[in-house]
């Protein structure tokens, strides 16, 4: 069928016709079930609830991003590499978003006797919750707040009361820093939730403020990595835009002084992170905070079977949101402070929870060239949004796979030059490594350098031995069908070693 992105309805339609979505008939409860349903099919097909138990007509989609060999047929990609240059080609070529009179998310608008609780299907997440968390939203701020750019971003939000809560906006965010600007100004906003996927993807990972300054057009990188705009719309109760194609749009104001606990929990313990709220991307249970609030002024959404999206924090889907942005954000400003010819190429592990670490392949093709890969660790692991863990490898390492990036650790790293260490100036939210800290409990960083010396003595000695594999045709003694039998029994290691020959 014809691809369509412009919304998410739509892309489902695509993959629902490549046989990438299970659809659950039977009614699920947001209180638990659903999560726990999205978490045993982690990293597996899209999910797609036709019943959420208490909200009739409404449907709910989770682990649209978590399958690398799924969400990249969006954009016509098939893999993360291919992903990361969409995105590169994005950040460098944005296409501003389009304003329209009439959207889809505002087909149903609901000003009066609002009840958050009672008209979006939030998840309890696990047992230890703070409380429904509502993860999955796009927060869009533009205008004079944000220096004529669109700032879109995801922000755990906690309703607390029916048309109240708290946000979640770390100081060294763009919207955390909006909150200091214009203290105690409240700010208009509008929380996009269900956007079409390209305008996720952005919202998750362009957070290297030193590639994407305040001010940016974020927007503009979704419209670039779409093929064109993204429509936004007026909002109906305060003065911001929203995305026009998302299913549901919640308007409102961050209130920005005085600050809030995100629980009842933390109010009484009085300090941060020793009450639990829900699992952060981090992988860890992530703790209750002092935070913003925020006051709904509106509900609107798409009339026919909205569908809410429930994506979890700690997640592949997680992850897969974080990571084409972010690895393209460190591959151009790697280029930018070393040499393009040098950056052959950057991943950010699965397992590296698509904030904390990042892969560096590089190529030593000129004596000049040695050196370069610790002036990068250097300058990139110490800006405040940075990963806390950078590995720089060599062209011949896998980077897309973790077992041969710890091969290149384990042979390659001189434990006396090899590893740099500093103490940065970052919180990062659900992170203990943080406590580990012996400066000032702030977080600091380790560059591992795994590369072989352009110049070594002994670099014969790093030299792979190379088995004849594209000698020979496999065809000459199996059908099509015994190779692939034989090589679907082979693990993802196997594989990337058997087709290198070594």
């Amino acid at each position: 069928m014809e691809k369509d992105i412009s919304s998410m309805r739509s892309s489902l339609e695509f993959l629902k016709a490549e046989g990438d979505v299970m659809e659950i008939k039977e009614e699920a409860d947001p209180i638990l079930e659903i999560s726990a349903i999205t978490k045993s099919f982690d990293g597996g097909p899209v999910l797609l609830f036709d019943k959420v138990k208490g909200y009739p007509g409404v449907r709910d989609v989770s682990n649209v991003m978590a399958n690398e060999s799924i969400y990249p047929k969006l954009f016509d990609a098939s893999n993360d590499k291919e992903m990361m240059r969409r995105a590169h080609h994005a950040l460098l070529n944005p296409i501003p978003p389009r304003v329209v009179e009439e959207a889809p998310a505002q087909e149903v608008v609901i000003k009066e006797d609002i009840d958050v609780f009672s008209t979006l299907p939030i998840l309890l997440h696990t047992e230890e919750d703070a409380g429904r968390i509502l993860g999955g939203l796009n927060v869009l701020i533009s205008g004079k707040y944000f220096d004529g750019g669109h700032e879109i971003s995801f922000k755990r939000t906690h309703f607390q009361d029916r048309d109240w809560g708290t946000i979640m906006a770390g100081d060294s965010t763009h919207i955390g820093k909006i909150i200091k600007r214009f203290r105690p100004e409240p700010i208009p906003v509008t929380l996009n939730l269900c956007t079409p996927p390209a305008v996720l993807l952005a919202a998750g990972g362009t957070y290297l403020h030193a590639m994407i300054p305040f001010g940016s057009d974020e927007l503009g990188f979704a419209g670039g990595l779409q093929g064109y705009p993204v429509d936004i719309v007026k909002a109906k109760t305060v003065d911001a835009y929203a995305v026009a194609q998302a299913e549901w749009v919640v308007e409102g104001y961050i209130e920005t002084a005085p600050t809030h606990w995100e629980s009842e929990k933390a109010a009484q313990a009085g300090k941060w992170e020793v009450a639990p709220f829900f699992p952060e991307y981090t992988g860890y249970l992530g703790g209750s905070v002092k935070t913003s609030g925020f006051k709904v002024t509106a509900i609107t959404h798409r009339e026919d079977r909205p569908i809410f999206y429930s994506p979890l924090a700690h997640s592949f889907e997680g992850e897969n949101l974080m990571r084409p942005f972010r690895a393209a954000s460190m591959y151009e400003w790697a280029r930018r402070i070393t040499d393009p010819a040098f950056i052959a190429d950057v991943n950010v592990l699965q397992g590296q929870k698509g904030l904390l670490g990042v892969v560096f392949q590089v190529s030593k093709s000129k004596p000049r060239f040695e050196g370069y890969q610790k002036t990068l660790l250097y300058n990139i692991l110490t800006l405040p949004e940075a990963p806390q863990v950078g590995i720089a490898v060599d062209e011949d390492v896998d980077i897309y796979c973790a077992e041969d990036v710890i091969w290149a650790m384990t042979t390659r790293v001189n434990p006396e030059t090899g590893i740099v260490r500093g103490w940065g100036d970052r919180h990062r939210q659900g992170n203990p490594m943080e406590d580990l800290s012996q400066i000032s409990g702030l977080q600091g960083f380790y560059g591992i350098d795994a590369t072989v010396p352009f110049d070594h003595p002994l670099k014969m000695v790093f030299r792979q031995g190379k088995y004849p594999v594209d000698k020979i045709d496999l065809k000459k003694w199996f059908t099509e069908e015994q190779i692939h039998a034989a090589r679907s029994r082979q693990c993802e290691y196997a594989k990337v070693i058997a087709k290198r020959g070594s």
